[in-house]
């Protein structure tokens, strides 16, 4: 079991031994969760641990068959969906009460098993949303579906091919449809009347040739699609409706961080673009043409914020200077003017949000490597305004429910300095 000291400012769980992260930001190891009155961290190992809120104290713990890298809540049951990477791409579902699993999904059967014996080989659930739909076998009940996307890469000499498949699940793990491409998908979001689901990919090798594709969630029928129309397969880097518009019967207006041409969108109902704004968009300094890629974007209420990643160069991986919109959030209206900006300072792996505030897991600058950048940083989404909590190691994940922030922090050393920071743990507190 984790250990748990007090500290000032956030508390901290102890979650044992990982290796430690290196000057550039690895691959995602770890996930956290708010459910109910539960903090639910999901390790490399595979161990999935529910803590009370309160106390930080162990409710239960359970093996999944592989690392927990991504979770949910699915239905008002409490059932916590897990999901993996490793041989099979497992999916699980697990009661919230007690962890008993429920049911299990190898999506192995639908991406195929790993062709070397390598992490970026492993079929990977790399996003999970949940929603509901009505059952007119159960007198109008709500019944809770799961949407799910995974992915598998494969490389044969020259040739690098993705396959991946987005689910339909019902509660009991049967699944309702299958959404497939020769593409990788990397983030899926949910409109507000669950109609229907946006699928970024971030990169479009064979058939698939499209960014964005949104689907009819009763049926996985394609409604519409968008692309940059950038060469190359670098496509779209993160996806999110706009909750509080007007999304009634056309699918609403959804955001977009563009890796193709490192912009972000708003798109209208059939995906006609409202506007463009330059994010990290490739920029001439000295003899460098520098760019960054927009990671993730989050729009609610009026304001929809994008978040950009490292600087690289087009002509070479090292880089003397660094892209001016490099490891920045910028949120803008709706009519795609600016209305803030700020610095996160290092590489962010994922976005949490909820009631008006973004949290940003923010771990390595391996251009700077200052370890001053290595926080939990949160913003209010209509100002700017927010605060954050410094660690010693690398903030890799975060939730947020209210003002209770959640991360994981991983340790690291810099390959210059020979010198590991920070610890593998949980930090939970609070954003104001």
């Amino acid at each position: 079991m984790a250990q748990r000291e007090r500290e000032t400012g956030f508390t901290r769980v102890r979650l044992g031994e990982i290796d430690s992260a290196r000057s550039r930001h690895m691959w995602t190891r770890s996930s956290v969760h708010l459910a109910d009155d539960l903090v639910v961290a999901g390790r490399w190992d595979g161990t999935v641990t529910a803590f009370e809120r309160d106390s930080l104290e162990a409710a239960w713990e359970v093996e999944h068959p592989e690392s927990a890298v991504t979770l949910a809540t699915l239905g008002s049951d409490g059932a916590l969906i897990v999901g993996g990477r490793g041989e099979e791409g497992v999916i699980a579902a697990y009661d919230l009460e007690s962890g008993e699993r429920r049911w299990t999904y190898e999506t192995s059967a639908d991406l195929g098993t790993p062709s070397q014996d390598s992490v970026f080989y492993l079929p990977y659930v790399v996003a999970l949303e949940t929603g509901t739909d009505t059952d007119t076998d159960t007198d109008g009940d709500e019944a809770p579906v799961l949407y799910a996307a995974a992915r598998r890469y494969e490389r044969d000499g020259e040739e690098r091919r993705w396959h991946s498949t987005v689910y339909a699940l019902d509660a009991d793990g049967s699944v309702r449809w299958r959404y497939e491409a020769d593409a990788s998908p990397i983030s899926i979001d949910l409109d507000s009347s669950g109609e229907r689901l946006a699928v970024g990919y971030n990169r479009c090798m064979g058939d698939h040739d499209n960014g964005l594709v949104v689907l009819d969630t009763a049926t996985g029928d394609l409604e519409w699609s968008w692309d940059p129309g950038t060469p190359g397969d670098r496509r779209v880097g993160d996806v999110s409706f706009v909750s509080g518009g007007n999304g009634d019967g056309d699918g609403g207006r959804i955001a977009v961080s563009s890796h193709g041409d490192k912009r972000g969108y708003l798109l209208g109902p059939g995906g006609a673009e409202q506007w463009g704004v330059d994010l990290a968009v490739e920029t001439e300094i000295g003899d460098e043409t520098l760019y960054a890629y927009p990671n993730h974007v989050h729009a609610a209420g009026d304001r929809i914020a994008f978040v950009t990643g490292n600087t690289y160069a087009v002509e070479s991986r090292e880089t003397e200077h660094r892209h001016p919109n490099e490891h920045r959030v910028a949120a803008f209206d709706r009519e795609g003017e600016l209305a803030w900006d700020a610095a996160v300072r290092g590489f962010v792996h994922g976005l949490a949000a909820d009631d008006g505030t973004i949290v940003a897991p923010c771990a390595q600058n391996f251009r700077v490597r200052d370890p001053e950048t290595h926080a939990v940083r949160w913003f209010d989404l209509e100002s700017g305004a927010g605060g954050r909590e410094r660690i010693d190691g690398i903030a890799t994940a975060a939730a947020a429910d209210g003002d209770t922030v959640a991360a994981i922090e991983e340790p690291v050393e810099y390959h210059d300095e020979g010198t590991t920071r920070g610890e593998y743990a949980l930090r939970v507190g609070r954003s104001s």
